[in-house]
């Protein structure tokens, strides 16, 4: 079974030179309960571009632009208890977009400083790569979580 094909975007601010990123609390399906970024799966035909600018706008009713995407890289998730849970996840961040984040069926949205993530009601391996992508850095990783589909049984960087 092949992995699916995810996107995701970080919005990113300063408030009062606070840097802040977009987090959402997922309410429904995959994750539920948990502090997630936004975004979701690529359909047929889309590009991970695409999917996100999509997957923002019908989670938080944010416009943005693929001029306004910063590519992040690649997370490979691998779940060997659940193989169907595999992802391959496309990230993105951007500092500019339209209209303010608003609430879904799908996505409570929240603004978080960038120094004090919600780690605690995140999936166990954000803090693997999220405070890279935020500082503005690419990422490629895979990694693999153990066999409660929880916590994290490895974590490879296969950038040089």
């Amino acid at each position: 079974m092949a992995a699916a094909a995810v996107a995701l975007c970080f919005l990113l601010r300063e408030v009062d030179g606070v840097p802040q990123v977009l987090l959402g609390l997922k309410k429904t399906g995959f994750g539920c309960g948990k502090i997630v970024g936004i975004g979701g799966h690529v359909e047929a035909g889309e590009t991970a571009a695409e999917a996100v600018i999509r997957e923002v706008r019908e989670e938080t009713d944010v416009g943005l632009r693929l001029e306004d995407l910063r590519d992040a890289g690649v997370v490979r998730f691998v779940f060997p208890a659940k193989p169907e849970w595999d992802m391959d996840t496309r990230l993105f961040t951007a500092v500019c977009w339209e209209g303010e984040p608003i609430e879904s069926i799908e996505i409570a949205p929240a603004w978080f400083d960038t120094a004090a993530l919600p780690v605690d009601r995140m999936w166990q391996d954000a803090d693997h790569w999220l405070p890279v992508v935020l500082e503005g850095g690419r990422v490629n990783i895979v990694v693999t979580m153990d066999n409660d589909n929880e916590a994290v049984a490895s974590s490879e960087s296969l950038l040089p």
